[in-house]
């Protein structure tokens, strides 16, 4: 490549060289984390991470250049859609590496540091799979490790264990409430199995969650990839009190039975929060409900987008 032949700075070689051609860093500092990576035994590029002296966005665009290797911006991937479990998570943390996807024997693996021989091997070790290295900023990768391996997990178990509250819109004014219907609407039974519900449409991806009475049953179903699935049959006696509940949560008038109404509600648990939208629709049998699953991460990429085969 022609960058790296060119030799204005002949007492340097390989990234560094390229690295202060680019005007990223200073003869100087690159010779001191030259030797810096000699004596700890690492990678030039895991000095510059370590030190700080190139920006995350500079490094890996330069790297990309240099090594006419493909970027990719990991803020623009759903991370939840990343294959799991193709490579031990302590790896992964060790090396900074994630896995994107794979094509026919290729394993395509986003690191801010490909030229750490020793995670490549390890890797192809490890999944008999060529590696293919993807350049992603540090920064980024560090947060989305951090996310693949906790959060997801933090989450499910914070909504699991109900460590969670429904915090209701101020925008809409609820109708009042009659002791009768109040006592339904905190019905335990009820409350848990709206929570169970929300937890396993979360889980499960779904887009929406339907509550749908009729004469002799009442449904919930979920639209999963597009596709409604029928998830179970509760009780018929627990659809108004159920229909209450939601309406109570997003702030909808819970006397009004006759007319469509829509509302929202927000699911908070620790920092996070996940967004919903409430419909409600009379029918000859009772309220059916709808609840749109308002996930920021949808409009994210699939790793599909990118062309990858699913693991």
């Amino acid at each position: 490549m022609d960058t790296l032949a060119e030799a204005p700075h002949s007492a340097l070689s390989g990234v560094a060289r390229v690295l202060v051609h680019a005007g990223r860093l200073n003869s100087k500092a690159a010779e001191e984390l030259v030797r810096s990576s000699r004596d700890k035994r690492t990678s030039f590029v895991a000095s510059v991470i370590a030190s700080g002296a190139v920006s995350p966005s500079d490094l890996a665009h330069t790297l990309a250049a240099a090594l006419a290797l493909p970027l990719l911006d990991l803020n623009a991937i759903d991370a939840v859609k990343l294959p799991k479990n193709v490579i031990d998570g302590k790896l992964a943390a060790q090396y900074q590496v994630v896995v994107l996807g794979k094509r026919g024997n290729r394993l395509f693996i986003g690191a801010a540091d490909p030229t750490d021989q020793e995670a490549g091997e390890r890797i192809k070790f490890a999944t008999q799979l060529a590696p293919e290295w993807v350049i992603v900023e540090h920064d980024k990768l560090a947060k989305l490790l951090e996310g693949t391996g906790a959060s997801a997990n933090e989450t499910m178990e914070a909504l699991s264990s109900g460590d969670f509250e429904f915090d209701v819109t101020d925008d809409v004014t609820a109708a009042p409430e009659s002791e009768q219907v109040s006592t339904d609407v905190e019905d335990a039974p009820v409350v848990r199995f709206l929570q169970k519900m929300l937890i396993d449409a979360i889980n499960l991806r779904a887009s929406d969650l339907h509550f749908e009475p009729y004469e002799y049953h009442y449904r919930v179903r979920f639209r999963v990839d597009g596709e409604l699935r029928e998830i179970t049959q509760p009780p018929l006696a627990i659809k108004d009190k159920l229909s209450a509940r939601i309406k109570v949560i997003s702030r909808l008038d819970i006397a009004e039975k006759r007319v469509p109404q829509d509302g929202r509600m927000k699911l908070k648990f620790g920092n996070k929060a996940i967004d919903f939208r409430v419909s409600t629709l009379p029918t000859l049998f009772g309220e059916k409900v709808v609840i749109r699953i308002l996930d920021p991460s949808s409009a994210k990429l699939g790793i599909e987008a990118l062309g990858y085969e699913k693991i």
